[in-house]
């Protein structure tokens, strides 16, 4: 119980850095949604009344703790450009979001663990060695640079997958995890590079154990020995890097939503800031915020789970 509170404690002075932190940046972004919203052709006294009530014209830390009784309450406050409340506007979003990310870490994880499993087998070999040159080749591309070259490849040349053309999983399925393919594949490439170097390391040391050396001596297939005895200990330090993920993965997919025309927070995100729709952005920021920091917390609990060594020293710490 220590243990969790004392994570919990860190969550809640995250989420107030980071609210507290976005609202200050957006408020010195430079322009003014006062003006945006009244039109080249308004008077001075129109852009006065426009600020008053949206309450531009109050101090900066005033608005922030009305906005934060507000946001706390499950009020975060309705869209300057749209009209839509943000809250709707950023849990209609979200799922597209969900799956990108999900798709993308399960390709990532796809690549990594094989790839991991034969540089472990004979590190410094030539294969080990082709292998992460590759691994490094792919993490030098940005995503929004794989995006286009996966276009051209797949969608383009070979016709084989949508650029794009979102569809809904609920109305076709299949053109559904089609149209994530791409995107998700351009994000991975990048995002199996690290899974993989730090599962090899681990795999690496745990297949020097002295366990390990029982189930060869027992005759035990090599892939059963990797799958049942080596993964599971060796993958505690992966499963922190998953968790840390999230928030690279989000950072990916505000350019590859907009890319691919996906309909997710992260481009909901950066057409907010384009449009200078400030709760938008504080309310996708936090959202966004709480998101990792709530996947870190529980991958704090899958390790108290997965190792009972962390629950013992808790315990009698």
């Amino acid at each position: 119980m220590r243990f969790l509170l004392f994570r919990l404690q860190r969550l809640l002075i995250v989420f107030f850095a980071v609210t507290l932190l976005t609202f200050l940046l957006v408020n010195v972004l430079p322009g003014d949604v006062a003006y945006d919203i009244a039109g080249q052709d308004a008077s001075e006294e129109d852009v006065q009344a426009i600020r008053a009530d949206l309450g531009l014209d109050r101090p900066v830390l005033i608005r922030y703790a009305d906005w934060l009784s507000s946001f706390l309450v499950g009020d975060w406050g309705i869209s300057y450009r749209t009209g839509e409340p943000v809250v709707e506007a950023i849990f209609s979003r979200f799922p597209v979001s969900l799956q990108l990310m999900l798709m993308t870490q399960l390709i990532a994880l796809c690549i990594a663990v094989p790839a991991a499993f034969f540089s472990a087998l004979r590190p410094g070999s030539f294969v080990d060695r082709g292998i992460a040159a590759s691994a490094f080749m792919s993490l030098s591309v940005p995503s929004f640079m794989a995006s286009i070259v996966l276009i051209l490849v797949f969608a383009l040349h070979l016709d084989l997958l949508p650029a794009t053309g979102y569809v809904p999983i609920t109305e076709d399925f299949w053109h559904n995890i089609a149209a994530f393919v791409l995107p998700a594949m351009s994000i991975a490439l990048a995002e199996f590079v690290v899974l993989m170097r730090v599962l090899r390391a681990d795999l690496i040391s745990v297949l020097q154990e002295d366990y390990i050396a029982m189930a060869r001596a027992k005759g035990l297939p090599t892939a059963r020995i990797l799958l049942l005895h080596a993964l599971r200990p060796a993958s505690f330090s992966t499963i922190t890097i998953l968790g840390l993920q999230i928030g690279n993965l989000i950072g990916g997919a505000i350019i590859v939503e907009t890319i691919f025309a996906l309909p997710g927070v992260g481009r909901l995100l950066i057409n907010a800031i384009y449009a200078r729709d400030f709760l938008v952005v504080q309310g996708a920021v936090t959202f966004i915020a709480f998101a990792y920091v709530l996947v870190n917390f529980t991958v704090d609990l899958l390790y108290l789970i997965l190792d009972p060594r962390i629950r013992t020293e808790k315990a009698h710490g």
